[in-house]
């Protein structure tokens, strides 16, 4: 096995947390900003899937609009990695800090800069565009 990494990344979206909450955990939504189809719920213990299956895991710590812990795993992975997604409102805007620790070291990049493509960024710009219609 290779090296272990972690990445940290922060998001400052422009919507409510409960709406950024939403965004993390409802498949609806997850489905419009790209992450679909999703199976996901904000119940601590419970599996999801985004992207169909490509990523999976399970939620393992919630705080409603707070925080949100999960593992998450690839097919071929030993083992899951986590990722934290830490929520903090300020006046007009949900800052997201994202943790992802224990990533398999050769997927890190692709993993770092996916964060950005394919996930945090669409929805920040999903949200952004249409938070006041969900």
């Amino acid at each position: 096995m290779g090296k272990i990494k972690n990445i940290k990344q922060s998001y400052k979206i422009k919507a409510p947390a409960g709406k950024v909450w939403q965004a993390l955990v409802d498949p609806k939504v997850i489905a419009k900003w790209g992450g679909g189809p999703a199976k996901m719920s904000e119940k601590a213990g419970t599996a999801f899937k985004i992207w169909g299956g490509e990523i999976f895991g399970k939620n393992t710590k919630v705080m409603k609009e707070k925080e949100l812990i999960q593992e998450w795993s690839e097919n071929g992975w030993e083992k899951p990695s986590e990722v934290i997604f830490k929520l903090v409102a300020r006046k007009n805007q949900t800052e997201v800090i994202l943790t992802h620790k224990n990533i398999p070291d050769k997927k890190a990049a692709d993993i770092f800069q996916g964060w950005k493509d394919y996930y945090l960024g669409p929805m920040k710009e999903y949200l952004e565009n249409n938070a006041d219609n969900l």
